[in-house]
């Protein structure tokens, strides 16, 4: 019985022991772990607002915009289709410049420069050529796009082997006409196609127009406030009207009171240097066609910015139309330009009228 209580007495002080033992073993453990500190709430940062940067390494030529990277290809010169059966037109939002002069019958034309936007974006109506838009279009070192043109045109491209592609001697594939227009209204093409024809044809790619300056402010100091104007050359269906808009800082165009817009994707056409030009015109056959000095120079409107600076128009021999004023060129505002060549019979204000101020 001594025996048993001896035991019994033994096994409680051997628990006791080991539970000594367990109790050291574990805080010597917890002793070793490394004390992780409590976790500090993240702060709260404030929105910030990322101010996208409007520089860039390189500028278009014929624009003076920003872009991603240098273009140094040739630019396309197209003869675009005005008659009014061919409104609205494909395309013209995305030429650099366009220039508008009469051909006969009253009507007018375009010569559209594209060089830094067009892709695979509808072009047209294409309509024929004449001696003095070939002129107006190799100024700007474009290859001529066209479908036919005057006799006298004809003899100067093949004579002179010109660079251009005619839907009727040697367009190939890469014009198309359309199913929901009558010819000769209906002729189109895209900018990607006529690059592919020139590659094809192998004609130069290396672009060596000369360029305007351009300069933010423009020739605005100068100017007179003028936010609307008309342009008539000789008939009444080619009234056309700028409207100039604060937010873009564009002119922008209507044709007989409405917006001249872009077929395809609706955008109104318009710039941000309207440039007007009075040149001599001279009637040459009973057809009417025209040829247009553009030689001479002479009276001329700019307007940029809301504003109308009066100067003269120049073009050298091979160079490009330039506004001046007391001698010296005018710098144009970075933006697309169209020019206005009208003519100085009857005299050459008789073509602008300017808007009332409020």
């Amino acid at each position: 019985m001594k025996l048993f209580k001896w035991n019994k007495a033994a096994s409680a002080a051997s628990l006791f022991i080991l539970s000594l033992s367990l109790v050291a073993c574990q805080n010597q453990e917890v002793a070793q772990m490394p004390v992780q500190p409590e976790p500090t709430p993240a702060p709260v940062q404030e929105e910030q607002t990322v101010e996208e940067s409007n520089t860039s390494l390189y500028t278009a030529p014929l624009t003076g915009l920003p872009v991603d990277e240098a273009i140094t290809r040739r630019p396309l010169a197209v003869m675009i289709n005005n008659a009014p059966a061919a409104r609205p037109q494909s395309g013209l939002s995305s030429a650099d410049i366009i220039l508008e002069v009469l051909a006969e019958g009253g009507i007018t034309r375009f010569i559209a420069i594209f060089q830094s936007e067009g892709g695979a974006e509808t072009v047209g109506p294409v309509r024929s050529i004449r001696p003095y838009l070939i002129e107006i279009g190799e100024s700007y070192d474009g290859v001529l796009v066209h479908a036919g043109g005057s006799p006298e045109a004809y003899s100067i491209l093949q004579r002179q082997q010109k660079q251009h592609m005619d839907e009727i001697s040697n367009g190939g594939p890469y014009f198309w006409r359309s199913s929901d227009r009558k010819a000769p209204h209906n002729l189109y093409t895209s900018a990607d196609k006529l690059r592919e024809g020139a590659d094809i044809k192998g004609y130069s790619h290396d672009f060596k127009s000369p360029v305007y300056i351009y300069n933010e402010e423009g020739a605005t100091s100068t100017g007179e406030a003028v936010k609307q104007f008309d342009i008539h050359y000789l008939l009444d269906s080619y009234r056309v009207t700028y409207d100039y808009d604060e937010v873009s800082g564009r002119y922008m165009r209507m044709v007989n009171g409405k917006a001249d817009q872009d077929l395809d994707n609706g955008t109104q056409l318009g710039a941000a240097n309207i440039i007007v030009a009075g040149a001599d015109h001279k009637v040459l056959d009973s057809v009417g066609r025209l040829s247009v000095n553009l030689e001479q120079g002479g009276e001329a409107m700019l307007f940029q910015k809301g504003k109308m600076i009066r100067g003269q128009w120049v073009k050298k021999q091979g160079d490009i139309i330039r506004f001046v004023q007391g001698g010296s060129e005018v710098a144009l505002v970075p933006g697309k330009t169209f020019i206005s060549i009208v003519p100085n019979q009857p005299e050459f204000s008789s073509h602008v009228k300017l808007a009332v101020q409020q």
